[in-house]
């Protein structure tokens, strides 16, 4: 991972948050939290990793507006269970259920449910974007206050 990270940087990192956020299973908690360590400014790796969630989570919110017959029917496995459950929480929360986008085993089925709901793209931007980066924003806020940056 050192290797990468050294590699790619910011770059490297931006293209780990953004698989992370689509539907390939990966987490990116070790690498945004590997990077301050290394040496990297850790604000800058939190806004690159935002961005780069956020984008990913685009990509499935456009799957599900454009493609959701045809991708989800062919491509994609999301346990039917898992979109009632983004649905229901869309209906009782509205747009602001994004933000638990960020959350694994829901977050997807979300960003999907926004898409195939066809969601105002500003809303579903905003709500996605504060959902994506305040989860990092958080993380590397306690990651500051137990190591001490």
């Amino acid at each position: 991972m050192e290797n990468l990270i050294s590699q790619f940087g910011y770059l490297g990192l931006f293209l780990i948050t953004l698989l992370a956020a689509s539907i390939v299973p990966f987490s990116s908690e070790l690498v945004v939290l590997a990077m301050p360590a290394l040496g990297y400014n850790i604000w800058l790796v939190g806004l690159v990793a935002s961005i780069g969630n956020y984008s990913g989570a685009v990509t499935v919110y456009y799957m599900g507006k454009f493609g959701s017959d045809f991708v989800l029917s062919r491509y994609v496995t999301i346990e039917p269970a898992k979109l009632q459950k983004a649905q229901s929480w869309f209906e009782r929360w509205g747009p602001a259920a994004l933000l638990m986008c960020w959350a694994p085993f829901i977050g997807d089925a979300l960003c999907l449910m926004a898409g195939s709901l066809h969601m105002n793209f500003g809303k579903f931007s905003l709500w996605a974007f504060l959902g994506k980066g305040g989860r990092y924003l958080a993380m590397l806020a306690a990651w500051v206050w137990l190591v001490g940056y």
